[in-house]
């Protein structure tokens, strides 16, 4: 299935190689010309980054699999990071492409590759709207239509990625049935310092960025502007519809402000506030039909060259943490949060009768909090409350007639207490066990969650580790209330049910390498799917889903600055009970594809980086029935990042180097080879 170009990654090595020797030759002819004749020149030592690749992984700090700060070898969860230094290495311009060489999750999308492409999240046979997104621990999910688009963030505001794979409700509640990816964002830094980035690349992108963090007295600051354009009217063609021709109404411009306050309290005390701005127009330039199969994925596309969407949203949270006490073992956080989510899509391309705008709206007021106690030596409580209040409304304008018909308009309350208690029996066992009960204004909202953990250390070397959690979905606002021509919503849908299984193992190998091996048992039951064969379209709960799987993940550090990765993750989604019997023990569609990434990297002390990178992803069905699928793909990327000095980097990318051109979906194309070179100066 998989495909590797041998000759192309030995003559990488090579050319890395002869980089290196290159980079240390010419540093040793400008040392010997600016030392003096009567001196005999002292060669300098290279310095090995700091941590080896196990102490740099296992050290990791996240927040996600406790609800305070941990560490990654602390969780019996797999968890898997992605740091800002490693986000600006790799070029990604948003949280979607950032956690693309990621295990555990397909975040290619269904929309294309650009840097505005609709993301999606499958993790574990969840689609995006059964993957919890959180920014620095809160709930951002749109409750009106499910999920949250990660090509909103960008990553000039990102200190770090975490990929919680199998669910998390125990500790956040609905809509984390396939997992949780939690957003963290850059904290003010001690040292006044100032960021300005400028990046252009292939088909018109542009980019410049702008971060200044510091500390004056007791105040800190994190303040930042970001601005995204691009056209992206690339050529392409797709074989099946016999189309060829240019990428038209696919342009994009962003403004994003972030601001981050942080005020020191006393010793113990810390209060800050943060806001984050996302705005964005773009165009939808839709995707080419596919004249057969008849009624198939693609049938029903349209080229469309003047629709339009706008973004416009404002996330709001002000934190108040306290150490209780006068130790370091008790903790109390208060997070209130004020969000806004609002977008705009103008599909004008229709009959001037049938042109249309459609609104969506939603307002999201909520409060967490959370006390972490560590009441014994080898004991720790977590409990707390959480609170959210979502509004949401759904309307269509019809610019021929000037009337407006409203789709839903409606609120969800939602409430829960829960506690997650943790022992560590010896020092190399430890067990936790955690209870939420989530409270709903839905009928059917209410669930309780629990879960159960353990960790093993066989020895220095081997670590195993075993999960079960119990997650849930509420039914979405469009599921419940949507009230259309041809389709309503069903206001006595169940919510979605998952029972998530995890068993793995932590193998370091010497000090040079640490594998990550977890087997997963994922069942997500009363599954929602829209049902069309009934007299009135509308949402059922209709389904059982059974994944199984394999996150595999090893890192090694091979020699001296030279690192490389693989991680792999095979996914076999069944469909085990539909109301249509030909679905039944079919692969989910889009959720079952297996996915291999692989990477080979020079870095050193001085901020150096040249990587190799291969992202390869299997085919996958794209109807239920199996009777359609995508053939899968492989890309290799370069990546590089040289700095002229301690204030200026040079960074560079070549991304799909072979030009692979693939579809995500059914008649709508990829970019292509695409390039971007950058220039980032801190001062």
């Amino acid at each position: 299935m998989y495909t590797f170009r041998a000759s192309v990654y030995w003559e990488f090595l090579l050319i890395i190689k002869l980089i290196a020797i290159s980079t240390i030759f010419n540093a040793g002819k400008v040392s010997a010309q600016n030392t003096p004749s009567n001196e005999i020149p002292t060669p300098e030592k290279e310095a090995d980054i700091e941590l080896n690749v196990i102490d740099k992984l296992l050290n990791q700090p996240v927040f996600s699999p406790f609800r305070t700060e941990g560490t990654v070898k602390d969780s019996t969860r797999p968890v898997y990071v992605i740091t800002g230094e490693e986000i600006e290495a790799q070029g990604a311009r948003n949280v979607r492409e950032a956690i693309r060489f990621l295990p555990g999750v397909l975040p290619d999308g269904t929309t294309g590759t650009e840097v505005q492409a609709l993301s999606g999240q499958f993790i574990r046979g969840s689609n995006s709207s059964q993957v919890l997104i959180l920014l620095d621990g809160k709930p951002i999910n749109n409750l009106g239509s499910g999920g949250f688009d990660l090509s909103e963030i960008p990553s000039n505001i990102i200190e770090r990625i975490e990929v919680l794979p199998g669910g998390g409700s125990t500790l956040y509640g609905s809509g984390a049935i396939g997992g949780v990816i939690n957003i963290i964002t850059r904290r003010p830094t001690d040292k006044p310092t100032t960021e300005v980035k400028v990046t252009a690349g292939a088909y018109g992108l542009n980019q410049q960025s702008i971060q200044t963090t510091g500390k004056a007295g007791n105040l800190g600051y994190s303040i930042g502007y970001n601005r995204t354009q691009a056209e992206y009217n690339y050529p392409y063609s797709i074989p099946e519809a016999n189309f060829e021709g240019t990428r038209k109404n696919n342009d994009v411009l962003a403004n994003n402000f972030n601001v981050k306050l942080q005020a020191d309290l006393g010793k113990r005390n810390t209060l800050t506030f943060s806001a984050l701005y996302l705005g964005k127009e773009q165009g939808v330039p839709g995707g080419v039909p596919i004249p057969l199969p008849r009624f198939g994925q693609g049938y029903f596309n349209s080229l469309t060259d003047n629709n339009r969407k706008y973004t416009d949203q404002v996330l709001t949270d002000l934190t108040w943490n306290s150490k209780l006490g006068q130790g370091e073992d008790s903790l109390l956080t208060a997070k209130f949060y004020a969000d806004f989510l609002n977008s705009k899509f103008e599909n004008l391309t229709l009959p001037a009768s049938s042109q249309r705008r459609f609104d969506n709206q939603q307002d999201s007021y909520g409060v967490q909090v959370n006390h972490n106690w560590k009441f014994a030596r080898n004991q720790t409580l977590t409990y707390g409350f959480d609170y959210r209040s979502v509004a949401a409304k759904n309307s269509t304008f019809n610019y021929s007639t000037n009337l407006n018909s409203i789709t839903y308009d409606d609120s969800i309350e939602q409430g829960a207490i829960f506690a997650r208690y943790e022992i560590d029996l010896t020092p190399s066992f430890s067990l936790n066990f955690g209870l939420r009960q989530d409270f709903n204004s839905l009928t059917n909202g209410s669930f309780t969650s629990p879960s159960v953990g353990t960790k093993l250390a066989l020895s220095d070397s081997t670590t195993i580790r075993a999960n079960y959690i119990r997650n849930f979905q509420a039914p979405n606002l469009f599921n419940l209330y949507a009230n259309g021509g041809t389709y309503v919503g069903n206001p006595n849908l169940k919510p979605e049910k998952g029972d998530s299984y995890d068993i793995g193992i932590d193998q370091k190998l010497g000090e040079f390498g640490l594998l990550r091996l977890t087997y997963f048992n994922n069942t997500i039951s009363d599954l929602i799917a829209y049902n069309s064969a009934v007299t009135v379209a509308t949402y059922e709960n209709i389904g059982l889903v059974r994944t199984q799987g394999i996150e595999a993940s090893l890192n090694l550090q091979l020699v001296n600055n030279i690192y490389a990765f693989v991680n792999y993750t095979a996914n076999d989604p069944r469909i085990l009970e539909s109301t249509n019997s030909a679905e039944e023990d079919k692969e989910l569609r889009f959720a079952g594809a297996d996915s291999i990434n692989a990477g080979i990297s020079y870095e050193n002390y001085k901020g150096l980086y040249a990587g190799f990178l291969m992202h390869s992803l299997g085919a996958y069905p794209t109807n239920n029935t199996n009777t359609e699928s995508l053939p899968g793909y492989t890309t290799f990327d370069i990546k590089l990042r040289i700095p002229l000095s301690e204030q200026l980097i040079i960074n560079g990318s070549v991304d799909n180097i072979f030009d692979q051109r693939y579809q995500l979906f059914a008649g709508y194309p990829d970019a292509g080879r695409v390039f971007q070179v950058g220039l980032n100066w801190k001062f």
